[in-house]
């Protein structure tokens, strides 16, 4: 940048005195590290606060009914749980014709279906002897069964880590007079 030198060394005499003129910078430091900071804050905060959810696996929209072949799975690997109208839910493990446990009336929560995931998941590991091959859980929520019902049970397989589980709307006219309590 040019300099203008005011000196007193030239020529005029008892002139008006002017004072330097300092270039005024600013420093933008302060600026920059609050920018940075900012800028960590929230790229913190929003992967931070991603919200949770749980993977849902949904069946092929496939048209061609030909296709499908039942799938044969083990009764002794299978857990059945109905839900039904004002928070009633009913398990049985097996068959119904022909159950290994059950049916029974049990409540949500840690007492009541998380305690008995447990127990039926250790007696399948039992059973099976293979960790690859779990317990299966098939959800049958009615259509008077609530929302909250479903989401309930979901969490109870994601707390326990159920490695396989379904949710199934056909009813059979048994599974249907078990749940109305006929």
């Amino acid at each position: 940048m040019a300099e203008l030198n005011t000196g007193d060394g030239g020529g005029k005499k008892g002139g008006k005195v002017r004072s330097k003129k300092a270039n005024s910078k600013v420093d933008l430091t302060a600026m920059v590290d609050l920018a940075f900071l900012l800028i960590t804050f929230f790229m913190l905060t929003t992967t931070l606060s991603k919200p949770q959810s749980m993977p849902l696996g949904l069946p092929d929209k496939e048209d061609d009914k030909t296709k499908d072949k039942p799938i044969k799975v083990d009764e002794n690997r299978t857990m059945t749980v109905l839900l039904g109208a004002n928070n009633k839910m009913t398990y049985y493990m097996g068959l119904l014709a022909t159950p290994i446990a059950g049916p029974k009336e049990i409540s949500y929560g840690k007492e009541g279906i998380r305690k008995e995931l447990f127990k039926r998941k250790k007696s399948v590991l039992e059973y099976t002897g293979k960790k690859d091959k779990g317990m299966i859980v098939i959800i049958k929520p009615s259509k008077k069964s609530n929302y909250r019902n479903l989401v309930d049970i979901l969490d109870e397989m994601a707390i326990v880590d159920v490695p396989t589980y379904a949710i199934v709307n056909d009813f059979t006219p048994e599974e249907q007079k078990l749940l109305e309590g006929k």
